[in-house]
């Protein structure tokens, strides 16, 4: 019996200007195309709530809505994520 497991819904909070947010797209990005995965860029000047929540933090790696990784995105630690 074989069980369909939807694939991991990632997303990277960035901001404009943000020199780590360039380094952690190239990661996710680099990551995800090994792993047959898309993924999402969210920025947060554009949602006041999100802003208010992670402008200390961006990049923030959220996976399935989680928040998973701040600041520096580790691709073994992003990989193992997203092969669990």
């Amino acid at each position: 019996m074989t069980t369909d497991v939807p694939a991991p819904e990632v997303v990277l909070l960035t901001r404009s200007g943000c020199h780590l947010c360039a380094e952690a797209r190239s990661t996710v990005d680099s990551v995800t195309a090994r792993l047959g995965l898309t993924w999402a860029e969210r920025s947060i000047d554009d949602d006041a709530e999100l802003a208010a929540r992670f402008s200390e933090e961006v990049p923030v790696l959220m996976i399935d809505g989680v928040q998973r990784d701040f600041w520096v995105i580790d691709p073994a630690r992003l990989e193992r994520l997203l092969t669990r």
